[in-house]
């Protein structure tokens, strides 16, 4: 079994890849002072979660100070794949939110681990702009299935796999 962590403050977090479009690899990534926790997401958990995340920021007041996501630290090696994803709700004494992490498990493994990962609004903004960047970089979908295309083309399921475009 993996380890949880208590992350309350970080100093960052944010969301990468590694691999080219089609074959990336996403990550988020959080690290306060010496410890850095890297866990392996699905694109479209990161998509999710920065819409998700955009909907939670209308309601918070704003702050002034933007600041950018930075890059992964590496070296980067996932502690686990997150399963399930929690937040909570504004922390006016700590002026945070917590974001949850739950390690993926199988079916013999009845609890994973889990992070708690406390962040500013600032970081909040950062770590959604992030997350739509990376997954508006990926391939370009098909016009008539909407699948992602690959650079070498795509057999289309509307047209039969007869048309590859």
């Amino acid at each position: 079994m993996s380890e949880s962590v208590e992350l309350p403050s970080v100093d960052a977090i944010t969301f990468g890849t590694i691999g080219e479009p089609g074959k990336r690899v996403f990550y988020v990534q959080a690290w306060a002072g010496q410890t850095i926790l890297t866990l392996k997401m699905e694109k479209q958990q990161v998509g999710g979660l920065a819409a998700a995340l955009q909907e939670v920021l209308a309601d918070l007041p704003t702050e002034s100070t933007p600041v950018s996501a930075p890059g992964l630290q590496p070296p980067v090696e996932a502690s686990w794949i997150v399963g399930g994803i929690g937040v909570s709700a504004f922390d006016d004494a700590t002026q945070r939110i917590t974001l949850l992490f739950e390690e993926a498990v199988t079916e013999e493994d009845a609890i994973g681990a889990t992070a708690h990962i406390g962040v500013t609004i600032a970081q909040l903004v950062a770590l959604i702009a992030r997350g739509e960047e990376l997954v508006a970089g990926g391939r370009p979908n098909c016009p008539l299935c909407g699948n992602p295309m690959d650079p070498d083309g795509h057999a289309c399921p509307k047209t039969n796999g007869h048309l590859k475009h």
